[in-house]
């Protein structure tokens, strides 16, 4: 099969691999009808974060048809069209139970497994995949792909963030989290959504999906215009979506006192001093999204056609042109790609 791999900084290669095969009786083997790149694969991209491997198999994010499973797996049948999370989870632990299956026991990240293939092995597939109703006509899978990622995401960070009616919710971050943020608060009642952005088209998407209040400043600077905004308060709840020290503290100082911090942010750099901390006083929840406690909602919701979070999607590559997905996000001249396999 055709697949993606990263072998350093800046260098993306599509090249053959080893079919994946049942390692598990757990296992299902997926033939993808799409994927993408994450605004998390740019890190090693840009040479932030080290690989896991060289080269290391790309990807986390998919949707598409079983091809294959497990003697145990019961949930799902071959023909089947799925969604899953970035987190492989066995959905049944204490932890999943409790809603937090991104921290499952037994979790998989996929992206040790790498989707940005034409074949994936998906671990716990009846913990992990959720089927669509029936087989998705090709205007919806760019939104039953975003479901298993970035609106999973944004979704848990508004939810993080307690956005609900009456409530002022920011989000830093115009990346396709922080979109989706917007579309989720939006969707949970939130009266006002405060969006922080310098991009032209995203903050187009951003007023397209929510947002009420568009804002440049970055840093102590937005902070303090969301709470002039906010008649010197701060707002209920801000969504943490780009995971830098900047990001951080500005969603910290955005926030009133006894507000909500949702952060959603891959953290890298970030240092939370205790005395600043302990006079903030905010709740901070967050961490690795528990996609899969929101999927079977948002993917009726996306099949009733009443979300369309695919937007966050403005460029759509073939697989062997991968590299090129990954220079345009990196360049900003993308918010989100798409790979068709």
């Amino acid at each position: 099969m055709r697949g993606v791999m990263m072998y350093g900084p800046g260098d993306v290669r599509t090249e053959e691999r080893e079919d994946p095969k049942i390692l598990e009786p757990t296992d299902a083997i997926l033939r993808v009808t799409a994927t993408c790149v994450c605004g998390s694969d740019l890190w090693p991209y840009r040479g932030a974060e080290p690989l896991h491997a060289t080269p290391e198999a790309m990807g986390h994010e998919y949707v598409g048809v079983v091809d294959e499973i497990g003697a145990e797996v019961g949930n799902v049948s071959v023909g089947d069209f799925v969604v899953g999370s970035f987190v492989a989870s066995d959905n049944t632990c204490e932890i999943c139970q409790a809603g937090y299956q991104s921290r499952c026991i037994h979790q998989v990240m996929m992206g040790t497994i790498g989707t940005q293939a034409e074949l994936a092995r998906i671990p716990l597939a009846d913990g992990t995949l959720v089927k669509t109703p029936g087989e998705p006509s090709a205007d919806l899978i760019p939104s039953l792909l975003a479901a298993s990622d970035v609106l999973g995401t944004g979704w848990y960070g508004a939810v993080a963030a307690e956005a609900g009616p009456g409530r002022t919710i920011a989000v830093v971050g115009d990346g396709a989290v922080g979109l989706s943020a917007v579309l989720a608060a939006n969707r949970l009642g939130a009266e006002r959504i405060i969006v922080f952005s310098r991009h032209p088209a995203r903050q187009a998407l951003a007023r397209e999906f929510g947002a009420t209040d568009i804002l440049e400043e970055r840093g102590e600077e937005g902070a303090a215009r969301v709470v002039e905004l906010t008649g010197g308060y701060g707002a209920h709840g801000v969504v943490e979506a780009v995971g830098t020290q900047e990001s951080m503290w500005q969603a910290i100082r955005a926030t009133r006192p006894g507000g909500f911090v949702g952060y959603v942010g891959v953290s890298h750099g970030v240092e939370l001093e205790g005395l600043d901390l302990f006079f903030a006083s905010v709740h901070l929840h967050g961490g690795p999204a528990p996609v899969r406690r929101f999927l079977p909602e948002l993917v009726q919701l996306i099949w009733d056609r009443t979300i369309d979070p695919g937007k966050v999607f403005d460029l759509t590559l073939p697989l062997d042109e991968a590299a090129e997905g990954y220079r345009a996000m990196d360049e900003r001249r993308a918010t989100k790609v798409l790979l068709t396999p």
